[in-house]
């Protein structure tokens, strides 16, 4: 969700209401021009200035002082450009939400469930743990789950579906792994036309009324170190020579394990995490990165 900051200049001076954000004003010159949609009107000496940033809170998880290296080694490169095959994760990578959260606020329980996302994401917790504490904060029916998906539809990262399709037309093979569920995931691989078979998640299950069973235990995603099963399971089955995964959180930086992933490109367009950034083997704040390093 975007953040809106109220800015007033005059020609020496800038201000920025930030102490109601908490936000030093210092954080903001950190920020490139690019994160900025602007928009200027006069009245008397003074141009209001209204500043929309994705998330700007968000970009940092532990420091504002952390700048990401976002230059990839040589070998780094090689490796991206010969893959014969790319793991998305889903929520906050290929998808500008956490999709469980956002099914959470559409139950009415979004706050609390988020804060347990946050644990899952950085590691803190076990994933299994932190997935079924949210799931049980609302217990979601299977006719609200039909709602939200009929009122939410996915929102796609900026340049994911282009990247996506190059790598299609490049015979490279894409794949969706997430700890999130394959009901909400199945309208994203639709959009990006990818085969529903290289879908990796967790299925939420319902009883013959519709009501909130659980999850499925035996999908890999469902527990901790399950991605990187996932990944391994992928490049067993169709004997891969180059894989990568690509996520924003510690579930995918561990698919970079023996017999896993090649390559752990940490994505922070939406969510940068410091510490799973300081592990990656590239850090790209724009898919367009990508993009332009397979020309």
């Amino acid at each position: 969700m975007a953040r809106v900051f109220n800015i007033s200049i005059n020609p020496s001076r800038l201000s920025i209401d930030h102490r109601a954000l908490k936000i030093p004003q210092s954080f903001f010159k950190k920020f490139p021009e690019s994160f900025f949609r602007l928009s200027f009107g006069a009245r008397r000496s003074y141009i209001p200035l209204t500043i929309m940033a994705t998330s700007l809170q968000s970009k940092f998880s532990k420091s504002a002082n952390y700048i990401p290296d976002t230059q990839p080694a040589k070998e780094v490169l090689e490796i991206w450009r010969s893959a014969d095959a790319v793991c998305f994760d889903v929520d906050s990578t290929v998808c500008l939400h956490e999709g469980i959260d956002e099914l959470a606020d559409f139950c009415g329980a979004g706050k609390a469930v988020s804060e347990w996302t946050t644990k899952a994401m950085s590691g803190s917790v076990p994933f299994e743990e932190a997935l079924a504490a949210r799931l049980s904060l609302f217990s979601p029916s299977l006719s609200q789950l039909q709602c939200f998906l009929d009122e939410r539809p996915p929102r796609l990262s900026p340049g994911i579906a282009e990247l996506i399709n190059k790598l299609k037309t490049s015979n490279i093979d894409v794949y969706l792994i997430s700890g999130g569920f394959r009901q909400m995931i199945k309208p994203v691989a639709v959009q990006l036309e990818i085969p529903l078979e290289n879908i990796f998640a967790n299925q939420l299950l319902f009883g013959s009324s519709g009501e909130f069973l659980g999850f499925d235990p035996t999908e890999f995603t469902s527990r901790s170190g399950g991605k990187a099963v996932a990944v391994q399971h992928i490049r067993k089955v169709h004997g891969y020579k180059s894989l990568i995964m690509i996520g924003d959180g510690a579930t995918d930086l561990e698919a970079r394990m023996p017999g896993g992933a090649d390559l752990f490109i940490c994505y922070g367009g939406v969510l940068l995490r410091e510490a799973v950034a300081a592990k990656a083997d590239w850090v790209v704040l724009s898919f367009e990165d990508l993009l332009t390093a397979l020309k």
